[in-house]
C-alpha cells in the first residue's frame, strides 16, 4: 500500500483504509506491507509492524507541494527492488509513478480519491497537475477504485473509464461519554464540527452559521490547519468572539473522539469535493444527526435521513430547528446508525482481496478497455 502517510492511522481517509484494510488482509494470512513517511509514528516512534502489517518508512520533502510526490518517489523506488504481487497506490497524485511499476510487472490499483484539482489550496500549476494526473492514472493503472458514486461518475463521464466502487466502512461507535466530561461537555448539550481547516471543508461557513443562530448549546470545532494558519484566521475571525463557540485544536484521542461525536446533538460536516468522507462516517456510525454541505458525495451517504445547507443562513436555521425538535433528531440519528450498516469495513477488504486476486490472475483488463465491456466479471460490486 502506496501513497499515505500510512499506519497507524493518524490522518484521514486514506490512512485510516489503509489501516482498516491492511490489517483485515494481514489477518486472513496475506502479506501487507504499508509505506509510511517517516515520523508518522508519532510519540511512539516508527513501528516496524502494526496489525500485523510490515511497515516501511522513508522520509519526505515537508512542503505541501512536494511531501506526497517526494515520499511516493522513494517508496515506488523501494518497491520495484522489492517487487509484491499487487500494489494499492492511493492518490491519483501519484500516477506519474504507475509507469515504473507496470514496468516492474507489478499488477497496480489506483485509488483516484475525490476530485483534488478543486481543493481551494492549489494554485494554477496544482490543479493543472492534478487534472494530468488523472489522465495518467487512467492509462496505466490496472483498475481504478473509487469510494464514491460520484468520483466514477466523474471518471465515466472525463475519460470514458471503468472504476471500482468500494466506499470505505463506517465504525460503529460505542462511546464512553463519561469522557466527554474532561473537556467540558455533556451529552446531547453542542453541536460538533470535525475538519482539517481548509477551505473546501467549509469550516469558516459552518462557524459563521452557527454565530448567526440562535442556537443555546455550544458548537464545538476539532481540526486544525496542516501547513499554514491562513485559513485558521479566517475560521476564528468568523466566530467574532462569541463565547459559545469552542476550538478544541487536534483530537488525537480516538477514545474522547468516539465520545464527541456520539454525544454530539448534531454533526455539522462541511466536506465538498473528498469523495466518501471517514468523518461523515464516523458521524452516522454513532447514530448522531448530521447537517452537511449540499453536494452529491454527502448526499450519496445520508440519503432521506440527512439535513442540507449551501450557506451561513441555511445553516443557522437547521440548527436551530435541531434544538427546537428533539424527537426529530433522534429519529434521524437512528436512521443514520442503520444506514452505517451498509459501510462495513470486512466487506470492504473482501472487496480489495477480491481486486488483488483479480489483478495478480490478469483478470483485469484496465479501465480504458473495460469500457468496452458491458458487464466486465472482475468487478467487486457496488455497496
Amino acid at each position: 500500500m502506496v501513497g499515505t502517510r500510512g499506519a497507524p492511522a493518524r490522518y484521514g481517509g486514506f490512512e485510516t483504509a489503509v489501516e482498516e484494510i491492511g490489517t483485515r488482509l494481514a489477518a486472513r494470512g496475506h502479506d501487507v506491507r504499508v509505506y509510511c513517511r517517516r515520523g508518522n509514528g508519532g510519540d511512539a516512534g516508527d513501528l516496524d509492524a502494526f496489525g500485523g502489517m510490515s511497515l516501511v518508512h522513508l522520509p519526505a520533502l515537508r512542503r505541501r507541494s512536494l511531501e506526497t510526490l517526494s515520499h511516493t518517489a522513494l517508496s515506488a523506488a523501494h518497491l520495484v527492488a522489492r517487487r509484491t504481487d499487487v500494489a494499492f497506490v492511493f492518490n491519483a497524485a501519484n500516477a506519474p509513478f504507475l509507469p515504473l511499476l507496470r514496468v516492474r510487472g507489478i499488477p497496480v490499483a489506483t485509488h483516484v480519491d475525490g476530485l483534488e484539482w478543486r481543493r481551494a489550496k492549489w494554485s494554477g500549476t496544482g490543479r493543472r497537475y492534478y487534472r494530468w494526473a488523472e489522465q495518467v492514472a487512467v492509462r496505466w493503472s490496472d483498475a481504478l477504485v473509487a469510494d464514491a458514486q460520484g468520483i466514477a461518475d466523474y471518471y465515466r463521464d472525463e475519460f470514458a473509464a471503468e472504476t471500482q466502487l468500494i466506499a470505505y466502512g463506517a465504525p460503529h461507535v460505542e462511546a464512553k461519554l463519561a469522557r466527554l466530561a474532561d473537556v467540558g461537555l455533556s451529552p446531547d448539550g453542542y453541536h460538533l464540527v470535525v475538519a482539517r481547516f481548509e477551505p473546501e471543508n467549509h469550516v469558516e461557513l459552518a462557524v459563521e452559521g452557527y454565530v448567526r443562530s440562535g442556537a443555546r448549546r455550544p458548537l464545538v470545532v476539532v481540526g486544525s490547519a496542516p501547513y499554514d494558519d491562513t485559513y485558521t484566521r479566517r475560521v476564528t475571525a468568523a466566530a467574532a468572539d462569541d463565547p459559545r463557540v469552542r476550538f478544541l485544536g487536534g483530537v488525537w484521542d480516538a477514545e474522547l473522539l468516539d465520545a464527541l461525536y456520539a454525544g454530539a446533538t448534531t454533526y455539522v460536516h462541511g466536506h465538498s469535493v473528498g469523495g466518501t468522507n471517514p468523518s461523515l462516517l464516523r458521524a452516522i456510525g454513532a447514530g448522531t444527526a448530521t447537517l452537511a454541505f449540499d453536494v452529491v458525495f454527502n448526499r450519496e451517504v445520508l440519503r432521506d435521513a440527512g439535513r442540507f445547507f449551501g450557506d451561513a443562513a441555511a445553516l443557522a436555521a437547521l440548527l436551530e430547528g435541531a434544538e427546537a425538535d428533539a424527537a426529530d433528531v433522534a429519529a434521524r440519528g437512528r436512521a443514520l446508525a442503520e444506514r452505517s450498516r451498509d459501510y462495513d469495513w470486512d466487506d470492504v477488504a473482501s472487496r480489495y482481496e477480491h481486486l488483488a486476486t483479480c489483478l495478480v490472475e490478469g483478470r483485469v483488463p484496465g479501465p480504458q478497455r473495460a469500457r468496452r465491456l458491458a458487464a466486465p466479471q472482475w468487478a467487486v460490486g457496488t455497496p
